[in-house]
C-alpha cells in the first residue's frame, strides 16, 4: 500500500515511519510511505507557505498555489484526505476501508488551516482523530498510517492480532497477562492456565463483553444490546451482574 503525506514538517513524520512497526513494514515493501515537502513549492527565496487570512483575524493560513502544487508534481494515490476536526470521524472501520483501498494521501494542515478552495477543489474528503485541536495535522497523519498500516496483510507478523483486537467485532479487547502466574498476590485467572483452548476463548469474549458493557456502553447499543447468547456466557463466568434489562422477551 502507498500513503503519501503532504506537510511542512516532513522529518517529523519521517522519522515516525521509519520506527517500529510501520518502519519494518516499509523496510520490507508492505507500506510505501511518501513524504512530500510542501515547502519545496514555495516560489519566494523565504520558502513561504502561508499567508494573513482575507477579512482580518489572528493566525495564518496555508496558501493554495504551494500546496496543488506540491500534489500535483506527484500525482499522489487518491483519494487525498485533509485532516481535520471538520472531517468524517476515524474508526477501526474507517481503517479497515482505508487499508483495502490501493493506497491514500493525507494533507497535514498548519496555523489557522488551509485556503478553502484547497478543500474545495483539491482534497477529496477530510478525516478527523477526534473533537480535539492539534497544532498541525502531522501526529493525526502518524495515527492514520499505524491505525491503517497495521490491517494491511503482511504488516503484522501474525495476521489474528488484528482479528482480536479492540472495535474488532463492536467490542473492547480482553485482558492480557504474561509470567509471573503470581505478582504481589494477584494471580493470573485458573481458565488461562487451564489448557482448555475453547474455554479459554469463551472467557475471552465474555471478558470483552464485560469490559465494553462497563466501559463503553455506547459500543454495546450500537451492537443491538445484549442478546440472550451473551447473556448465557457471561453467565458461565460469574461476569452477569447488573446488566441492563432484557429487551428481546422473557
Amino acid at each position: 500500500m502507498r500513503i503519501d503525506v503532504f506537510t511542512i514538517f516532513p522529518d517529523m513524520v519521517e522519522h515516525f515511519a521509519g520506527q517500529s512497526l510501520v518502519g519494518r513494514a516499509r523496510g520490507a515493501g508492505a507500506l510505501d510511505i511518501r513524504v512530500h515537502d510542501l515547502r519545496s513549492c514555495a516560489t519566494d527565496p523565504h520558502r513561504s507557505v502561508d499567508d494573513a487570512p482575507f477579512g482580518g483575524g489572528a493566525g495564518m493560513v496555508l496558501m493554495p498555489e504551494p500546496v496543488f502544487a506540491a500534489v500535483e508534481a506527484v500525482d499522489p494515490p487518491r483519494p487525498l484526505l485533509y485532516l481535520s476536526p471538520a472531517g468524517r470521524r476515524l474508526d477501526q472501520g474507517v481503517a479497515g476501508e482505508l487499508a483495502g483501498l490501493p493506497g491514500f494521501s493525507l494533507l497535514c494542515g498548519r496555523y489557522e488551516g488551509v485556503d478553502e478552495r484547497i478543500r474545495d477543489h483539491l482534497c477529496d474528503g477530510e478525516l478527523s482523530i477526534g473533537d480535539v485541536v492539534l497544532a498541525g495535522g502531522e501526529v493525526a497523519a502518524m495515527v492514520v498510517i499505524e491505525a491503517v498500516g497495521r490491517l494491511v496483510p503482511g504488516v503484522m507478523g501474525n495476521a489474528t492480532s488484528a482479528e482480536d483486537e479492540s472495535f474488532s467485532d463492536g467490542l473492547l479487547e480482553y485482558p492480557h497477562y504474561t509470567r509471573p502466574a503470581d505478582f504481589r498476590g494477584w494471580v493470573v485467572p485458573d481458565v488461562l492456565r487451564s489448557g482448555d483452548h475453547a474455554r479459554i476463548a469463551r472467557w475471552r469474549r465474555a471478558q470483552a463483553l464485560r469490559r465494553t458493557i462497563d466501559r463503553r456502553p455506547d459500543l454495546v447499543e450500537i451492537r443491538g444490546g445484549i442478546g440472550p447468547d451473551d447473556r448465557k456466557l457471561l453467565a458461565e463466568f460469574a461476569l452477569d451482574a447488573d446488566l441492563p434489562p432484557r429487551t428481546d422477551g422473557p
